[in-house]
């Protein structure tokens, strides 16, 4: 560990030391067509720009750069298909592919700096549809597909989009669920949008509209002795893409990447944990329209010429042990998985890991909220089985800042993995991380506050919300005058990360602050409980008091108001009576955002009677409703106390 931990701060000191030199030395590992005039411009903070006049495509680096090394007939990517068929995409096909649709995008009259929408399911075409947007100069916004009407619409018209690529439906958990209708309601509404290109995935009937809708096909028929689409020289400072986070109140934030900068980070930074040899085959599980999609689904691994996995589907479908399966079949060496996934399979007990080998697996990656001490021990236990070749990690980061920005070890060292539980690890290259409290001090070792990253930003980081920049300064620098990340945590003696949950969802408990993590790591260890969500409501005598939402796991038949009595005494125990919990409550469900995270502003707004806020990014309206319901049981047992 210790060799780890020095190897980290040598580049770390380095990158800090020198930014400017640093990053050209990464940059340069990529290919320019024009290299830079400026390596840093921070001239107009907190708009930092990076490899400033320099000239490059994402496209052309993640394609035709790996061709020219010699990986034209390596698979790009492998996908697999609901019903377990396969394609195995070489970096030749997927550029032919790219060059193909490209060309089918110029015909509709795309050109450099607009806009395109993509909305669809995990199927090839949507990393085509991706890096031809790329290719070309446009800026592509990847929604989640399942957005309802509304949300898509408020995206579109928000990014001013002119195209829009979608599909006719896609599969879920064995259901059909219909996207071009979803779009055409959003297009009606959204009204900057020119043309509709559809991919036939499952083949319903859907209505095309003859003056904007193209079926995809039909467009690659018209092109298939395709000449070469150059791709398009695009200045580092442009625009790659915008991917909308949901605020608690207003309309979505456009988070915006700019084309060279986020390429050398998404290049670097994958490089550093992973170091993909020839024979790796990364699963990448989350979805395109979310940042790790971008950086792990996509540009990440294509950068370094390695191997990706998809899988359409839903984690426990067609079966609970799909995942697994797949790791066996395709001899998976790591694989990333977002924390939700992981407690959905945890309720399914441990024997369905244990059908499987799993001996491929060389690390695992948790990334998009906080894993928990017992999720991980479920997957050092179960996936990793406790072997000492692989490694169970978790890292940290944001849609802001590209993905991760922490994580516990790599840096170019095969294996070198220095992972201490409950941490996310060490800051990244470029990447100065402090506490501070509410007063803008800088906290010591252990103390809890507020995390902040030190300005200039490394080239990981956004350089404005789409059309708003003031709403940029306003949401993330203004309050401290540094970076603020919105997470609430600590570091450790050595620089270690520790995160414990937003800052909006910190308690006060009779004058003691206590993180979401601290109460749900204590609930989630009841043997029967999957998962668990920790609010606070107004308590006269206390100040707030807390109210434990927990799933039941599937393979245990559970008492509900037994557990509901346990997990408040175990609570209890461990933490003693500064934890106070005024009930704990059994769900089938939490509310969540799509890319997995616990709404706990939307539970804590329920509970109490207020707004709800922005919902266009929750996951399942019944959800909600067992909210709702809880709280009308815990009203009914405080009257009948008073």
């Amino acid at each position: 560990m210790n060799g780890v931990i020095a190897a980290h701060r040598k580049l770390w000191e380095e990158s800090m030391r020198e930014p400017t030199k640093f990053w050209e030395r990464v940059a340069a590992e990529l290919e320019w067509f024009k290299k830079w005039d400026i390596t840093l411009d921070d001239s107009n903070p907190p708009f930092y720009r990076w490899f400033v006049g320099g000239e490059t495509n994402i496209s052309f680096n993640c394609l035709d750069r790996n061709i020219k090394r010699g990986r034209a007939t390596k698979v790009a990517l492998t996908w697999v298909g609901r019903d377990r068929q396969s394609r195995h995409l070489t970096y030749w096909d997927l550029l032919r592919e790219v060059n193909r649709f490209s060309l089918a995008l110029k015909s509709l009259g795309l050109r450099k700096g607009d806009r395109v929408t993509v909305y669809m399911p995990m199927i090839p075409e949507a990393m085509i549809a991706v890096l031809s947007v790329a290719r070309l100069g446009a800026v592509h916004s990847v929604v989640f597909s399942g957005f309802g009407v509304q949300a898509l619409a408020e995206r579109i018209a928000d990014s001013q989009s002119r195209v829009v690529v979608t599909a006719d439906a896609m599969f879920r958990r064995g259901k059909v669920i219909p996207l071009k209708e979803v779009v055409d309601g959003a297009v009606e509404r959204a009204g900057s949008v020119e043309s509709v290109i559809v991919v036939k995935r499952p083949g319903i009937d859907v209505k095309m509209n003859r003056s904007i809708d193209y079926w995809y096909h039909d467009l690659l028929s018209e092109v298939e002795k395709a000449p070469v689409v150059e791709p398009e020289p695009v200045r580092s400072e442009d625009p790659l893409f915008i991917l909308y986070t949901s605020g608690t109140t207003g309309r979505p934030k456009g988070v915006m990447h700019l084309h060279g900068q986020y390429m050398v980070w998404a290049y670097a930074h994958n490089k550093w944990l992973f170091n993909w040899g020839d024979n790796d085959v990364f699963f990448s599980t989350p979805d395109i329209g979310w940042i790790n999609g971008h950086s792990y689904s996509i540009y990440g691994p294509l950068l370094n010429g390695a191997t990706v996995l998809w899988y359409e589907d839903a984690p426990d479908h067609p079966h609970s042990g799909i995942w697994w399966e797949i790791v066996d079949e395709h001899q998976v060496t790591s694989m990333w998985v977002a924390p939700t996934a992981v407690r959905l399979l945890m309720r399914y007990g441990d024997q369905i890991p244990g059908k499987y080998s799993l001996r491929s697996l060389r690390i695992i990656v948790s990334a998009g909220e906080i894993l928990g001490e017992e999720a991980w021990r479920w997957l050092r236990r179960n996936v990793a089985k406790d072997r000492d070749d692989c490694a169970v990690i978790e890292t940290w980061g944001q849609t802001e800042n590209s993905g991760f920005i922490a994580a516990p070890g790599g840096y170019g060292i095969a294996g070198a993995i220095a992972y201490r539980q409950g941490s996310v690890g060490l800051p990244y290259p470029g990447i100065k991380i402090g506490v501070i409290d509410d007063g803008g001090r800088e906290l010591g070792p252990y103390e809890r506050g507020n995390v902040v990253v030190y300005p200039p930003t490394p080239p990981a980081f956004m350089y404005t919300i789409w059309g708003d920049p003031d709403r940029y300064v306003r949401t993330y620098w203004q309050k401290f005058g540094v970076y603020l990340t919105g997470d609430y945590g600590y570091l450790d003696s050595d620089g270690y990360v520790y995160i414990l949950g937003r800052v909006d969802d910190v308690v006060k408990v009779a004058g003691h602050r206590l993180a979401p993590a601290d109460v749900e790591n204590v609930a989630s260890r009841h043997p029967a409980v999957a998962e668990a969500a920790v609010v606070s409501v107004p308590d006269p005598i206390r100040g707030e008091a807390l109210v434990v939402l927990v799933t039941p796991k599937i393979s245990l038949n559970a008492d509900r108001e037994r557990l509901s009595e346990e997990v408040r005494e175990l609570v209890r125990r461990e933490m003693g009576a500064v934890a106070y919990v005024e009930r704990v409550v059994v769900v089938d469900r939490l509310p969540k955002t799509r890319t997995g995270k616990i709404m706990r502003r939307v539970i804590r707004a329920v509970l109490t009677g207020s707004e709800l806020g922005d919902l266009s990014t929750l996951e399942d309206d019944a959800s909600v409703r067992e909210v709702l319901e809880a709280k009308q049981v815990l009203e009914r047992e405080l009257s009948g106390r008073s």
